[in-house]
């Protein structure tokens, strides 16, 4: 198409800039070189690691993985090769890499999460910090993190002080008013929300009358939970004034403008991923299309445009 403008996708994600707004989610795109054989790492605005711990962990005994009608239930357990090795072995590679590695960090203790940011505070390479609150606080009896808003704060506020990086807190969707929890990451320190976190859930094998999986339930993702992803963003961005990043079963462009009209600036791609290699690619491609053909200039005009009056 001769003479057609190409559309700019480039946005502003609290202090990131970023040529386009599709990012991979943690845990689906392993530590970004492992999808080196199906995509080119350069085309992604960039990516987020699988979570890292202090110290490396096996994770979960399986079965930890299963399939259900659009989506899967994973129970991992947040396996990982811990951040000391992260930095010494892939985040050499990676700096060849023209994207921005978002590392995503976890811990039992509110030490554990200082611990792994101040590490990576000091590591060449790192463009942000995604911080995962799904997580069991073994100081206060197993308590969620991101399900107590008062101890999501404190979290917060900790590697704000401990790291200098960009700080995006991860929200989960299990609590009552995710408006609620999202103050809080932002008054402790958060720059960027990115949201949804999976859905706690449980698959039952019938001939067996057993779960499905070894540790009983797990976190849902896929197409399943977009509805309830997409309206978890559209209050969250009206309840703060933090960008975001918008994820759940993203894996085709107007998937992603779904998360974009509702007030999201960037997505992250996950399940599609492991349906696709190169599922992230295929929604960017998809969406640059789509803006040509709606003669949309720029991706920015988009975002939280779904809040406004449109014209009758």
């Amino acid at each position: 198409m001769s003479g057609v403008v190409e559309p700019d996708l480039s946005v502003t994600v609290g202090p990131l800039a970023l040529e386009n707004p599709v990012l991979t989610a943690s845990g689906t795109f392993g530590y970004g070189l492992e999808f080196e054989p199906f995509l080119k790492l350069d085309e992604l605005a960039g990516f987020v690691t699988k979570g890292l711990s202090p110290r490396p962990r096996e994770g979960n005994p399986p079965p930890r993985i299963v399939e259900t009608p659009a989506g899967m239930l994973n129970t991992i357990g947040l396996q990982n090769i811990g951040v000391d090795a992260f930095i010494r072995d892939k985040l050499p590679r990676l700096r060849e890499y023209d994207t921005a590695v978002i590392a995503n960090v976890f811990g039992e203790t509110e030490a554990e999460y200082v611990e792994v940011c101040s590490k990576l505070d000091q590591a060449e390479g790192v463009a942000a910090i995604e911080l995962n609150v799904s997580c069991p606080n073994t100081e206060q009896g197993g308590m969620i993190f991101g399900n107590d808003a008062a101890a999501l704060h404190a979290v917060t506020a900790a590697c704000r002080k401990a790291s200098r990086l960009p700080l995006i807190v991860k929200l989960s969707p299990n609590v009552t008013d995710i408006r609620v929890t999202a103050r809080a990451a932002v008054e402790g320190g958060a720059e960027v929300l990115s949201l949804v976190n999976t859905f706690v859930g449980m698959q039952v094998d019938v001939e067996r009358r057993r779960p499905v999986l070894k540790k009983v339930c797990g976190g849902l993702s896929g197409p399943a939970i977009r509805p309830l992803a997409v309206w978890m963003t559209w209050q969250v961005h009206e309840a703060v004034d933090v960008p975001l990043i918008g994820m759940g079963g993203i894996s085709t462009a107007a998937d992603a403008l779904e998360f974009i009209l509702a007030g999201a600036s960037a997505v992250q791609v996950g399940t599609a991923n492991f349906v696709h290699p190169d599922g992230s690619i295929r929604v960017l491609r998809e969406l640059r299309e789509w803006l040509k053909e709606h003669d949309v200039a720029t991706l920015r005009e988009l975002i939280g445009a779904g809040h406004s009056k449109a014209p009758a």
